[in-house]
């Protein structure tokens, strides 16, 4: 069964282990080697856009394939970034089209990628390369409230949870793994030791304490994903 171990009694205050279920197929059709992420509030309410990830600890991860065919997008709409938080995988170029009716400036100050794209106009997309692992703030200097995020991992294994908070990471050969739950609202990311045996792993239940959410919205359908 699957083994986690808190790192520190700091993150256990903000990060709540709540149970290891039952080792059973999940209705989201887990399968073997399959590791499951439940993610859930202090209101017992499902988690979204949380980023869950699994390092192996016994072996180094494995080289980056190559490059997706379509690269990931942060799109600019009604004075909104879409999606909220982005995942990938160190290495991986990120395009910022606007498909906005006005201008944007785009930039970050965010350690693991510096960066701006000046006033750029509505049909036009520019492209980053994110080539250090860390968490990546995403503003406009025109419009104050656009927010996003993008985490860079070094790791094959990640996700970010949907508005049902469960998410399955596919394959995964057993072993020793640190797994990592990162949120904007967590105080800081969260991580547990666990072994992922050789078979149908339990699904990981977590709970999570999350501060309040205080982004200022403009657009009605804001961060979701009918933004195309």
């Amino acid at each position: 069964m699957l083994r986690p171990r808190c790192a520190s009694p700091a993150l256990a205050r903000s990060f709540l282990f709540a149970a290891l279920l039952a080792a059973a197929p999940s209705a989201a059709s887990a399968k073997d080697d399959d590791v499951e992420f439940r993610l859930v509030d202090a209101k017992n309410q499902p988690v979204s856009d949380a980023v869950v990830s699994l390092t192996p600890l016994d072996q180094p991860a494995p080289l980056a394939s190559a490059a997706p065919a379509v690269p990931p997008e942060i799109v600019q709409r009604h004075q909104e970034f879409f999606p909220y938080v982005t995942a990938i995988r160190t290495g991986t170029a990120v395009r910022f089209p606007n498909r906005d009716t006005v201008q944007h400036h785009v930039y970050s100050l965010s350690k693991p990628k510096k960066f701006e794209l000046p006033l750029y106009d509505p049909g036009k997309a520019e492209t980053i390369v994110f080539d250090q692992p860390g968490v990546v703030v995403i503003g406009c200097n025109i419009h104050d409230w656009m927010l996003a995020y993008v985490v860079i991992l070094d790791t094959p294994w990640f996700a970010v949870t949907p508005t049902t908070g469960a998410v399955i990471l596919r394959a995964i050969p057993p072993g020793r793994y640190r797994a990592e739950v990162w949120h904007p609202r967590l105080a800081q990311t969260a991580t547990h030791e666990l072994t992922v045996p050789a078979g149908n792993a339990a699904p990981l239940s977590f709970s999570l304490a999350l501060k309040p959410d205080r982004r200022i919205r403009r657009a009605p359908d804001a961060n979701r994903n009918g933004y195309n």
